[in-house]
């Protein structure tokens, strides 16, 4: 679970309700036109956007990400695969049958290394499965930029739409008001769904990207290793390039 992300937003919202009440009454801020102009017109331009039958596996796959996938450590990642290794030399390929592992892409790869497959089917595999994930990862964080991008527009447009109404009504004091509150709280609805929630998860989403291409490029290598048959010191110094240099000592000396 990504507490980062949840206790964000909910901080936002919070700080959002707390002025309101401050002020006056939520009701005030609840308005059926103005949330359907700015959800019903956001979701579709996105669907515009993106195929069909992908945006909603997108959206999954992207809020799966951002709000409970778990963070991989690369330095428990590197001594997992050196233990792995180890087991290797001494038990054999068929060793690693009966390792928990919980990461599903080292969890695959240490399965085709006990098949016995060959080095090359193993490195194909993997790093297709890589591509797939880290495209759909990528898909999911496009749906959600344009969300963010459509929510403030439709804003604009249900400001627009409330003035109209609005100026077509100055003769009957009592539509003004209903006119106005759609000006205003689409420009409000479209802000806060954009600001609060939509581009912050763009950014979670491109951070995540970049540790998760990374962690699975050190999974690949480390399965690769471990299927050449190279011991576990020399394993974890190789994959030692993946960790920070400041990292890279304190591993070592865990290590010895």
């Amino acid at each position: 679970m990504d507490l980062a992300t949840i206790i964000g937003i909910g901080a936002g919202l919070a700080v959002l309700f707390i002025a309101i009440f401050m002020g006056g009454s939520m009701a005030q801020f609840i308005d059926l036109p103005a949330m359907f102009i700015v959800l019903g017109g956001g979701f579709s331009a996105t669907l515009i956007r993106f195929p069909l039958a992908g945006i909603g596996k997108a959206l999954v796959t992207g809020g799966k990400v951002a709000f409970k996938h778990k963070k991989i450590d690369p330095r428990d990642l590197i001594t997992k695969i050196s233990e792995m290794g180890d087991i290797v030399r001494r038990q054999g390929p068929l060793g690693l049958e009966g390792i928990e592992i919980d990461e599903p892409n080292l969890k695959k790869g240490s399965q085709l290394v006990a098949d016995g497959y060959d080095a090359a089917f193993i490195r194909e595999s993997m790093e297709l499965e890589r591509d797939q994930f880290i495209s759909r990862l990528t898909e999911g964080k496009r749906v959600f930029k344009a969300l963010g991008d459509s929510a403030p527009a439709f804003g604009m447009i249900g400001t627009l739409v409330g003035l109209v109404q609005m100026l077509a009504n100055m003769d009957d004091p009592s539509a003004i008001g209903p006119a106005m509150a759609v000006a205003l709280l689409t420009t409000l609805y479209g802000a806060v769904i954009a600001n609060l929630i939509c581009l912050p998860l763009v950014d979670k989403l491109d951070a995540k990207l970049d540790v998760e291409e990374i962690n699975q490029t050190l999974i690949i290598d480390g399965i690769m290793s471990i299927r050449e048959g190279k011991s576990p010191n020399l394993i974890r110094e190789m994959l030692g390039a993946y960790l920070p240099e400041n990292q890279r000592d304190a591993l070592l000396e865990e290590a010895a």
